[in-house]
């Protein structure tokens, strides 16, 4: 009897089984994998639904707490922090990004109180405190200028420091910011704060629900074009990873997510650092978009997007899902 030809190996014998298929699986995910974003909002008692971000509210600091003490639960590691700075706080100079009572520095030592095995990773940048939502100071040609802003960062970074960050996340694009916030913090006695980079954060169209959140949607006139990146430049990115490296960045991350995984990567295999990526905004609500119609599953989807960023090269993702995705996981 002849026999058929067959391949001396067969890829799919080891995608047989389920066990199998957990034993050779090269990237897992954890909830560890996650830092959650949390927007904070006046008052108390305070949830405010965010229309362009279904499932997502901003939270007065009391319940921005409670989401905390649910993060922690849940095996999260660490929450990002972005405040709706109220209109009448809002400046042209963001003056308010200096003021120790602020949103952001009062949620902080809320949080640290009440749950202070919980990481806390900052924002900083003006487009939540300033009138005009560009994210440093403007010049009489309206052109966001580079050196007076990161004098105000450097406060900013103090200032949130103080109050008792964990990680600084400059996400302005600043040119030298990184290590004269460094500088800084070590000056301050904050030889322990971490700075995670926003190192490529891209002009992208993903952004508009964020804005929307932290109230700054509205305000913005013109684009971020002068400062953030070009989404047609990748080898651009690897030049700022490799500034904000040598300024004393502990980690960077790569913002939006899954249109720039290649730079992920590239970043990942050129650095060998923590290469956090952030799944941004735009990105959750194509998701969400995607289930209300009946296109796809959420938490397929969600387990599948989230895997990609693990494969990438990401130590960690920032995500609008990430307590979702932490109880799918048992966490």
């Amino acid at each position: 009897m002849t026999h058929a030809a067959y391949p001396e190996l067969r890829l799919r014998r080891t995608r047989a089984a389920a066990w199998s298929r957990r034993l050779h699986a090269e990237h897992r995910l954890t909830p560890a994998d996650f830092i959650w974003p949390l927007f904070i909002t006046g008052g108390r008692g305070v949830e405010e639904p965010v229309g362009s971000l279904p499932g997502v509210s901003r939270w007065s600091v009391d319940l921005a707490v409670a989401r905390a003490r649910e993060a922690a639960a849940a095996g999260i590691p660490c929450l990002a922090l972005f405040p709706n700075t109220p209109h009448d706080r809002r400046s042209d100079d963001g003056v308010e990004a200096l003021n120790p009572d602020n949103l952001m520095c009062e949620a902080i030592r809320a949080i640290k109180d009440a749950v202070p095995e919980i990481g806390l990773l900052t924002d900083v940048a003006l487009d939540p405190y300033t009138a005009h939502g560009q994210d440093g100071l403007l010049d009489e040609a309206g052109y966001v200028v580079n050196d007076a802003t990161v004098e105000m960062l450097i406060g900013q970074a103090l200032n949130q420091a103080a109050a008792g960050a964990d990680i600084i996340a400059p996400s302005d694009m600043m040119d030298g910011r990184i290590g004269a916030i460094r500088e800084a913090l070590e000056a301050d006695g904050h030889a322990n704060v971490q700075i995670m980079a926003y190192a490529a954060k891209y002009a992208s169209a993903f952004y508009g629900p964020f804005r929307d959140a932290v109230g700054s949607g509205g305000l913005l006139k013109g684009d971020k074009k002068s400062y953030q990146m070009d989404p047609a430049n990748g080898a651009e990115a690897l030049r700022e990873v490799a500034m904000d490296i040598a300024e004393g960045a502990d980690s960077v991350m790569v913002k939006p997510g899954l249109p720039y995984l290649d730079i992920v990567a590239r970043v990942k295999d050129a650095f060998n650092i923590p290469v956090f990526a952030y799944q941004v905004s735009g990105e959750y609500a194509m998701i969400e978009a995607a289930v209300t119609v009946g296109a796809g599953e959420r938490d397929a989807l969600v387990m599948e997007t989230l895997m990609s960023f693990k494969r990438a090269g990401c130590t960690g993702v920032l995500t609008y899902h990430a307590l979702h995705a932490a109880r799918l996981l048992g966490g």
